[in-house]
């Protein structure tokens, strides 16, 4: 018999007290039962003694604290799963919003998981494929990876999640891939964008997506990335899936973590952030990964817009403290018109030698990466000189690196959102361009490598 409480002392903003309450637990739901019938649901955020201290998940306009009700229902937020998901679109409270029938779930997970045990984990090793040369070729994505996407107000990270979801597959196994979208405080513009993208290509039929918008309540907001991770976990460690976590925007997710801390009067810590942000964070992301024994795994790609551009702010700052690389996104690059604009040179994927070479890519991936990464870093280093001194100050062999440098950008970085480039191509294309400079200038290419994919006659 669930009790119910007539003890609801005072409403301040989203947050409610109530008194004399007995066994109620942290993190805990409730409902609060208006005098018209009408309730509300909440969520327990601290208990001091017997007064329990809730944040509504709606506004409290309207509630009249002598005649309301409220009752606790013994769990915290639960998410039904079941194979069903693939192909639905859900609220960020796990509620169908595509005109489809509810799920008949095989289980209901509490969606505050726990990070994966350390000494339970297996090591990222695999290539994924996203069909993206920037990424695949050099700054490569390993199964089991947390590799997150920088980027700033106005990029096209929108897009690029997008073709990364559509796109993105394991080469080589048989088992089953899936994707776990989260949209999180978005606008209602980009939720119909990411929606009618998946449709329309028809990848939302291997796709469970997630979609919070901007004017949903900030607690929900909170909720919305552990719905997605805990959908994630049944696929791949109940049903044994290659699944792709991808979750955008983390920094919308960080503003209502702040929003609710501020409500709490939390005393603050950098930028107003909560103290605890990197714990919260941490404790998100350390839910990918690959598990020994099991054949599924979770990758995942945050995706977070750095105010100003600050790779030092608290949000971006932390994620790269947690997660293995980055995906920098340039404006730079945004306003030449490149597509996608990934500036290679300081993105950063730790795991890439673990997921490239003979029987994952190709023998020759990371002597040839190696090769483009410097060529690239010297071509911009020539441009740069040109701009400042004049085309005449260079020598022959800069001026090769410089039209290098251009042709790199125009062709292997930006290749569209819809063009879906195999491995292969990728790394043939990067003979191409290396074929510009004089043969003696690689330096990083082993002989063998050289004389196999560019002989002496050619």
């Amino acid at each position: 018999m669930i009790k119910e409480y007539r003890t609801i002392q005072e409403v301040t903003g989203p947050l409610m007290l109530i008194r004399d309450v007995e066994n109620v637990t942290y993190d805990e739901l409730g409902e609060i039962e208006l005098q018209n019938g009408e309730t509300r649901r909440c969520r327990v955020l601290e208990i001091n003694g017997s007064n329990a201290l809730v944040q509504l998940f709606e506004n409290s306009a309207g509630i009249n604290l002598a005649q309301s009700k409220a009752r606790f229902l013994g769990h915290g937020i639960e998410l039904p799963v079941a194979e069903d998901m693939l192909g639905r679109v859900f609220d960020g409270m796990g509620h169908p919003i595509d005109g489809g029938a509810e799920i008949l779930a095989e289980a209901r997970l509490d969606i505050n998981g726990l990070p994966m045990n350390p000494a339970a984990r297996d090591y990222p090793s695999e290539f994924i494929q996203t069909g993206i040369s920037a990424i695949d070729g050099l700054n490569t994505l390993v199964r089991g990876q947390k590799l997150p996407i920088f980027s700033g107000s106005g990029l096209p990270h929108a897009e690029l999640a997008a073709q990364i979801a559509r796109q993105a597959k394991v080469l080589g196994t048989d088992s089953k891939f899936a994707v776990v979208f989260a949209a999180i405080g978005i606008t209602f513009e980009e939720a119909d964008f990411f929606i009618s993208d998946f449709k329309r290509t028809g990848a939302i039929d291997r796709a469970v997506l997630f979609m919070n918008l901007a004017n949903d309540p900030a607690i929900e907001r909170i909720a919305t990335p552990r719905m997605a991770l805990t959908a994630a976990e049944y696929l791949a460690f109940e049903k044994g899936m290659q699944v792709l976590v991808i979750l955008t925007d983390i920094t919308n997710y960080a503003e209502a973590l702040r929003e609710v801390s501020a409500a709490r009067k939390e005393v603050p810590g950098r930028r107003g952030y909560p103290g605890y942000l990197y714990t919260d964070l941490a404790t998100m992301y350390e839910r990918a990964g690959r598990l020994l024994g099991n054949d599924g795994s979770i990758t995942m790609i945050p995706i977070l817009s750095m105010p100003e551009d600050d790779k030092t702010h608290p949000i971006p700052d932390l994620t790269g403290y947690i997660t293995e690389g980055q995906i920098i996104l340039s404006r730079e690059l945004y306003r030449k018109g490149l597509k996608p604009p990934i500036d290679v040179l300081p993105s950063l994927s730790r795991l890439k030698d673990k997921g490239i070479g003979k029987d994952k890519t190709r023998e020759d991936h990371a002597d040839t990466m190696n090769q483009l990464f410097a060529a690239y870093a010297r071509g911009k280093d020539a441009k740069e000189l040109m701009t400042i001194l004049g085309e005449a100050a260079l020598t022959e062999t800069d001026k090769l690196y410089a039209k290098f440098a251009d042709a790199f950008e125009k062709e292997y970085v930006s290749q569209g959102y819809t063009m879906d480039r195999p491995i292969e191509g990728t790394l043939e294309l990067g003979w191409k361009l290396l074929k510009i400079l004089p043969r003696g200038e690689l330096k990083r290419i082993r002989q063998a490598y050289l004389e196999k994919y560019w002989p002496e006659e050619a």
